[in-house]
C-alpha cells in the first residue's frame, strides 16, 4: 500500500497521468488513471491537462503518446520494454518496399516505431484496420500493409483486397494454435471464444468474435455469455474480471504472456516519477510526419 501512496503523491506533485496497457501486471493496472489499448490511452492522455504522461506499456506506445502530446513529458518506466513485432520492420526497409511499389498507399499498424509511422500514408489499429483498408483506401490501386501478416490476412479476408504484406508477427498471438482453441472449447463448452486479429487465420476462424483488446472489453460487457475464453495476452483477464465480476474468463493458455509487457513494475513507475527518467524524445520532423498518418486515421473516424 505504501508504494501506491507514494506514486499517488508524486503523480499529483508532477501533474502526471499514469496509463497502463491491458497486458500490464495487475498491480500496475491498479495504479493507473486509465487502462486500455495503446491508441485509446494516448488519446485520453492528450485530452487531459497533465504535464507528464507515465506510460506503462512498451516503447512504440509511449512514442505514440508523445506524438499526440508533443508538449507533454512522456516517460516509459521500463526503458527496455520493446515490441518484437514493431522491431521486425524499420524505416529503411519500408522505404525499399515503397520503392518497389511506387503507386501503393501504405497502411501502418499503430504497433510500429515513430520512424516507420513517418513513412506511412495512413495508420490503423486492430479495431479499425478493416475500415481503413475497405473504406478509406477503397480507391487505392495497391496497398502495402505493415508489419503484421496475420492482421493483414484478417483485413484481406474481410475486405476482399489483395495486400502487399510484410511478414511480421506478434510472437504471443502467433503462438495461439487452433488445437488450443478446440481444447478450451472442450473444457468450457458453453463459453464464447474471443481472439485477437493478430492471431493466425485458422485461429480466428474458430472464434465467436475476433476483436481488439478494447473490443474484447466491450464484448465482455455486452454478451449474454457467462463464460468467455480469451485468446490474447493473459494480462487482459485482470481487467475483464474487474469490469465483469459476475462472469468467468479463461485464458486459452496461461503461457500467452508478453515478457516486455511484464517488465513494468510498481517500483519502476515510482522511480520514473521520482527521477523523471526514461523520457521519450522524438525528432520533430519524424514526429510531425508520423502524426500525419495518425491524424488521417482519426479524421476518418476511428
Amino acid at each position: 500500500m505504501e508504494i501506491f501512496e507514494k506514486i499517488e503523491r508524486l503523480k499529483k506533485e508532477r501533474n502526471a497521468v499514469i496509463l497502463a496497457h491491458n497486458y500490464e501486471l495487475p498491480e500496475v493496472q491498479d495504479c493507473a488513471d486509465f487502462v486500455g489499448d495503446s491508441l485509446e490511452l494516448s488519446l485520453k492522455a492528450a485530452q487531459t491537462d497533465a504535464d507528464m504522461i507515465v506510460f506503462c506499456g512498451v516503447h512504440f506506445m509511449a512514442e505514440t503518446a508523445k506524438i499526440l502530446s508533443p508538449q507533454k513529458t512522456v516517460l516509459l518506466p521500463a526503458k527496455d520494454a520493446g515490441c518484437p513485432m514493431a522491431n521486425m520492420i524499420d524505416a529503411r526497409q519500408l522505404r525499399l518496399l515503397k520503392a518497389e511499389h511506387p503507386r501503393a498507399k501504405v497502411v501502418c499498424y499503430v504497433n510500429t516505431t515513430a520512424e516507420v509511422k513517418a513513412e506511412c500514408d495512413l495508420c490503423c489499429t486492430s479495431a479499425n484496420a478493416v475500415k481503413m483498408v475497405g473504406e478509406v483506401l477503397r480507391d487505392a490501386e495497391e496497398i502495402i500493409f505493415v508489419p503484421d501478416q496475420y492482421l493483414a490476412a484478417f483485413v484481406a479476408e474481410k475486405t476482399g483486397r489483395e495486400l502487399i504484406v510484410w511478414n511480421g508477427y506478434c510472437p504471443v498471438h502467433a503462438a495461439v494454435l487452433s488445437g488450443e482453441i478446440k481444447n478450451a472449447r472442450t473444457l468450457h463448452p458453453t463459453a464464447a471464444v474471443v481472439v485477437h486479429p493478430e492471431c493466425r487465420p485458422e485461429v480466428t476462424a474458430l472464434a465467436d468474435a475476433t476483436l481488439s483488446t478494447g473490443g474484447m472489453s466491450r464484448y465482455a460487457r455486452e454478451t449474454k455469455a457467462k463464460e468467455i475464453i480469451v485468446g490474447t495476452e493473459t494480462g487482459i483477464i485482470h481487467k475483464l474480471k474487474k469490469e465483469n465480476p459476475e462472469k468467468d474468463f479463461f485464458a486459452v493458455s496461461e503461457s500467452f504472456i508478453c515478457a516486455d509487457m511484464k517488465k513494468t513494475t510498481l517500483q519502476k513507475v515510482l522511480f520514473s516519477l521520482e527521477n523523471i527518467v526514461n523520457e521519450i524524445i522524438i525528432p520533430e520532423e519524424i514526429s510531425l510526419r508520423a502524426r500525419a498518418g495518425i491524424q488521417r486515421m482519426l479524421d476518418a473516424g476511428r
